[in-house]
């Protein structure tokens, strides 16, 4: 909620009373707070036993922690207060259950109970965010409520309550709250039961639409013709690698493809924003504990340069990827790809093409958007100058560098591309420069940050180079050097380092337990892991590599080798990809400045997805439609 200002007012952070249950409301007058106390956006995070509250001092924060301390439960993050009013459970923190949660408008037959949530509509008085309470009296003339965020006058002296709210009971013995803002209108109260009746109706969700099908494109003369442009460079580089105008590499998929129900596509693209929100709280309490940090496996030397890159460039992410298993048994993500993600030209370009070329009516295509999103993220970075594509030599390497290419230029910035760094070399100003002679400045890269770090590990003088070494003139520098250059600046962040570890995934668990999106992840094998099944994950691992998934019997699924055996390990709930058709099919969704702009699928005949894992075309169909195929 947006700050209020009262006559009276008192300092931010200052207690303004204590609820039942002992807990404390606190001033939120942001105009008040100390700099040297909240130095940073972290400060401003509220955590109660290490799970993640809410921004200090809002309503939302102090209603989940009221509900955590009374009751042992919460209600999952929200953006603005009045969606609370269409959560249709909360999360028992000591078990993995979900509880029912019924809403009730204001004048519905069943009365609030002592720890029902109030909720507050957006608008006047609530502007764009709404407001909740918690309700911990009721009579038949008055409700008694707590609350933060809604004035920062203390309440008054032996007082548990900050206000009472007139009521009314009609004929109906229907309940009415008295709004006492006349620009601000009261939705209704929440509880936490089985019980429906009184409550507001909501259509039963269907566990069928959220199961992928196979589908076939109609074959003709039409389709073994050429579709992709060779006279776009990232085409061309496409099919060269493909050595053909295919989005797979099995002949006899060339005209399949998946279909997913516009209700799947709405919870993916709910689930990418929350889980960045919750990816980016990760980070930051990570930054925060060195403890925690230290199970990151990075180098000593980095960690001032990577604390510096999330307090400068927070904002600056151009694009991301989420890794799902969607189906029937739910939705849960596997991990998060901030920092060298692939599968973009194929999601946001060969798939939309390859439906186009044949003609194919049937649904949307799932990542026609994200082209136009990634411009626009550029369009809307801090960006100044020349932005060299810095690539390594491998054909796969080579379109995807093309595609982002062709976005960074579509967004009006000039961009020199970069394969391997033979190129590049040291100037006598002690600058790296490209063959032209430009200065490096601004960098988009298709290596991952770990490569850069792997050279660091073995330089003989580890703290010279990350204080940027200057080489002789005419040298060529290594990635490390260009990566790692105060001067340059590097999408994505050096920040990205941390989401994209898997060591992320076990403080996550324990930040948002049981939270519906996550699976149970720790860094030692658990007996409920055991219990479960579990996968085994080098916390920095790529393409799959030294994967291991055992079930409850301990029988080994699956099992990849790969050149990370060496790496600290994560243990992760067993929670398969499901098979559709001949394939195990995982959905990824793509993000554009943290916010959702694609999805797409890769498939495997194995259950792990690796570096040759085929992606395959995703469109969209109605729920409707989709039901009656």
């Amino acid at each position: 909620m947006s700050p209020k200002i009262d006559l009276g007012s008192t300092p931010f952070g200052t207690p303004l009373g204590t609820a039942p249950g002992g807990v404390v409301s606190y001033s939120s007058d942001y105009e008040t707070a100390d700099q040297s106390l909240y130095p940073n956006r972290s400060a401003y995070r509220s955590y109660f036993d290490g799970i993640y509250m809410g921004y200090k001092w809002q309503c939302v924060e102090f209603a989940r922690r009221w509900l955590y301390i009374n009751k042992g439960y919460i209600f999952n993050d929200v953006s603005m207060a009045y969606e609370i009013f269409n959560l249709p459970s909360v999360r028992e923190i000591a078990s993995n259950e979900l509880l029912p949660l019924q809403s009730y408008k204001n004048g519905a037959q069943r009365h609030p109970e002592v720890g029902s949530l109030l909720i507050w509509e957006e608008g006047g008085e609530f502007v764009n965010t709404g407001h909740v309470a918690i309700i911990t009296e009721v009579s038949d003339a008055y409700v008694r409520i707590v609350e933060q965020n809604m004035n920062f006058v203390p309440w008054p002296e032996g007082q548990d309550y900050s206000r009472e709210i007139k009521v009314k009971i009609g004929r109906e013995n229907d309940f009415w709250i008295e709004c006492s803002f006349s620009d601000a209108t009261i939705l209704g109260w929440m509880i936490q039961t089985d019980d429906k009746a009184h409550a507001e109706i909501s259509e039963p969700e269907l566990r069928e639409l959220f199961n992928l099908k196979p589908a076939t494109a109609h074959s003709s003369a039409q389709a073994v013709k050429p579709w992709l442009n060779i006279a776009n460079d990232d085409e061309a580089a496409y099919v060269e690698m493909m050595k053909g105008h295919w989005l797979t590499s099995v002949e006899a998929d060339h005209l399949s493809y998946y279909m997913m129900s516009q209700s799947a596509q709405e919870a993916l693209e709910s689930a990418t924003d929350e889980l960045h929100g919750l990816f980016m709280h990760a980070t930051d309490y990570v930054l925060q504990h060195d403890d925690l940090l230290q199970s990151f496996g990075l180098p000593e030397s980095i960690l001032p340069r990577i604390r510096q890159s999330w307090d400068n460039r927070l904002n600056q992410l151009i694009t991301s990827r989420f890794d799902f298993s969607m189906s029937d048994k739910g939705l849960k993500v596997y991990e998060y790809n901030c920092d060298s993600a692939s599968c973009y030209m194929e999601t946001g370009k060969v798939q939309g093409k390859w439906a186009k070329h044949l003609g194919l009516k049937h649904g949307e295509d799932a990542g026609g958007e994200l082209f136009a999103e990634l411009v626009k993220a550029w369009r809307e970075s801090e960006v100044e100058g020349l932005v060299h594509v810095l690539q390594d030599t491998d054909p796969e390497e080579d379109y995807h560098a093309l595609f982002m290419l062709s976005a960074i230029e579509a967004a009006g910035h000039k961009c020199e591309r970069v394969v391997g760094l033979s190129s590049l070399s040291w100037n006598e100003q002690g600058d790296i420069v490209d063959a032209h002679g430009n200065k490096v400045c601004w960098v988009w890269k298709t290596w991952a940050w770990e490569t850069a770090l792997d050279q660091l590990r073995v330089e003989q003088d580890e703290q010279q180079t990350i204080t940027d070494k200057i080489r002789p003139p005419g040298s060529v520098p290594n990635l490390s050097d260009v990566l790692l250059r105060k001067e340059i600046m590097v999408f994505e962040p050096l920040w990205t380092l941390i989401p994209s570890n898997k060591a992320i995934l076990p403080v996550l668990w324990s930040l948002f337990p049981n939270h519906p999106l996550l699976l149970n992840t720790s860094f030692e094998l658990s007996p409920e892991l055991e219990a479960s099944g579990y996968v085994v994950k080098p916390i920095v691992g790529r393409c799959g590599a030294n994967i291991q998934l055992i079930d409850k019997d301990r029988n080994v699924l699956a099992d990849k080798g790969g050149a990370f055996a060496d790496r600290t390990q994560i243990y992760q709930q067993l929670f398969a990809l499901p098979k559709v058709g001949s394939y195990y099919v995982q959905v990824c969704t793509f993000t554009a400045a943290g916010n959702y702009a694609g999805s797409g699928v890769r498939v495997d005949p194995s259950m792990i997805i690796g570096k040759d894992s085929d992606c395959m075309a995703l469109r969209i169909d109605d729920d409707l439609s989709f039901l009656d195929e």
